[in-house]
């Protein structure tokens, strides 16, 4: 029973989920805010590794602009949910975590670094501690020499209130238009949603 259950999850819940991404989505106004440097990285043909806080996953296949992208995913069986969703948005996946497989997953993330892709990353690692950058993320940056591209959102409803979004922050939820903005420790404006991708590299920190 366990198995057919799990089995029905898989098959159910992938679709249903990316549609409620692109429906929130949808729903918001979005803004995009300090991208001009991995635009010019872009424009150079150089590749980036993003890295968001695990607290800030749910919309990132929206804000994503590239051609290829591979994201870490731990082997767990929520794992294989998230798989299946972003691979509705045209992600890619390696599958391990620092639990499970950790040393294989960042081996194949060099080789594809390596060879032109660009790779997404949670620093934070699946058991926390909650934002606090593990060291996956620096040895990834220097064994292919691809620059760190930290990227976060926020977001806000019409009266201002902040909302979080799911694993590490609890979902507040409320009527009114919403609004999203990407800012790094910044109080939100109503009715915007705003990508930042900071521009900042980790090896600096």
């Amino acid at each position: 029973m366990k198995a057919f259950l799990h089995r029905l999850t898989l098959t159910l819940v992938p679709p249903i989920g990316a549609a409620l991404i692109r429906l929130l989505g949808k729903s918001m106004r979005i803004e995009t805010e300090g991208a001009e440097p991995m635009l010019a990285l872009y424009a150079r043909g150089q590749r980036c590794i993003f890295a968001f806080w695990h607290s800030r996953q749910l919309m990132m296949p929206l804000a994503y602009r590239g051609s290829q992208i591979y994201i870490l995913i731990s082997r767990h069986r929520d794992g294989e949910l998230i798989r299946r969703i972003v691979s509705r948005f045209g992600f890619r996946s390696v599958r391990g975590s620092t639990t499970r497989g950790g040393a294989a997953a960042l081996r194949e993330l060099v080789q594809l670094g390596r060879s032109g892709a660009d790779l997404a990353i949670t620093p934070d690692g699946p058991k926390g501690p909650r934002q606090v950058a593990q060291m996956g993320v620096i040895h990834l940056a220097k064994a292919t020499g691809l620059p760190i591209v930290p990227v976060t959102f926020s977001c806000s409803k019409k009266n201002s209130s902040r909302a979080g979004i799911v694993s590490w922050s609890p979902i507040h939820s409320g009527a009114g238009s919403s609004g999203w903005e990407s800012r790094s420790g910044l109080r939100t404006k109503p009715r915007r949603t705003r990508w930042k991708p900071s521009g900042a590299n980790w090896n600096r920190c």
